[in-house]
């Protein structure tokens, strides 16, 4: 299916509140096979968006932010309040961050050619983290990129590292000019590793994360600290 048309309706998410642990998780993995690890990309893919939420008092605020790359303009941001429909439940992130994110992604009115997600692709315990239920849901590229691994093991092969579960590589092991602490970057959907990280690469500009990612979360944080104030729960 082509980049832009929607695999799963958000009604069979929203549903999801109903499921218990284990069907979400077997959820994820039905959903995990429907992950395409392949580069999808056009020729030209310069619009790179970042996603974020943060949270206050039952009420989830996403931003989501275009930036040309390799200049870093600014194209667009938006902004969206939803209710939380989804409990925090550890591996089940996505169940209660799509809505939101979905929320803000649909009121762009450029459309980028890769999405940046603060969380894990298919570097997660049932093969379907953040980036890559959204990538489904929109049937958009996405690329997980998170602070912390969830599993794997550290391997380096050749000049690089990579994490490695039962003898597959889910992700890679990047470190930033920024930091001393490495990014993990995942599949998320409709991409190869080696592209994922390369692109994960070319976003970071001074920080230990790439910039759509950066200026998602600030916006996100910022307008959450003005609405909510001291309640404000920021994003990972």
């Amino acid at each position: 299916m082509p980049p832009g048309s929607c695999l799963i309706d958000e009604a069979e998410y929203l549903e999801t509140i109903n499921f218990s642990v284990l069907k979400a998780h077997n959820t994820q993995l039905s959903l995990s096979k429907r992950v395409i690890a392949e580069d999808r990309l056009p020729k030209i893919a310069n619009r790179i968006a970042g996603v974020d939420v943060s949270y206050s008092e039952g009420l989830a605020l996403s931003a989501v932010v275009v930036l040309d790359i390799p200049s870093f303009e600014l194209l667009e941001t938006q902004t969206a309040i939803s209710e939380v429909k989804f409990p925090y439940i550890p591996t089940l992130f996505s169940f209660r961050e799509l809505p939101p994110l979905m929320a803000c992604i649909r009121k762009l009115r450029i459309r980028p050619h890769v999405f940046l997600v603060n969380g894990h692709g298919i570097a997660h315990p049932y093969r379907c983290g953040l980036a890559s239920h959204l990538g489904l849901a929109l049937g958009q590229l996405t690329i997980g990129i998170a602070r912390n691994r969830l599993v794997g093991e550290y391997t380096r092969l050749a000049d690089q590292i990579f994490l490695i579960q039962n003898n597959q590589i889910i992700g890679s092991v990047v470190m930033t000019k920024a930091s001393s602490k490495p990014i993990f970057v995942s599949i998320g959907h409709l991409i190869s590793l080696t592209t994922a990280t390369r692109i994960a690469k070319k976003c970071v500009r001074n920080n230990r994360m790439p910039e759509p990612l950066l200026q998602a979360h600030k916006i996100a944080s910022a307008r959450s600290r003005k609405l909510f104030g001291s309640k404000t729960i920021l994003s990972a």
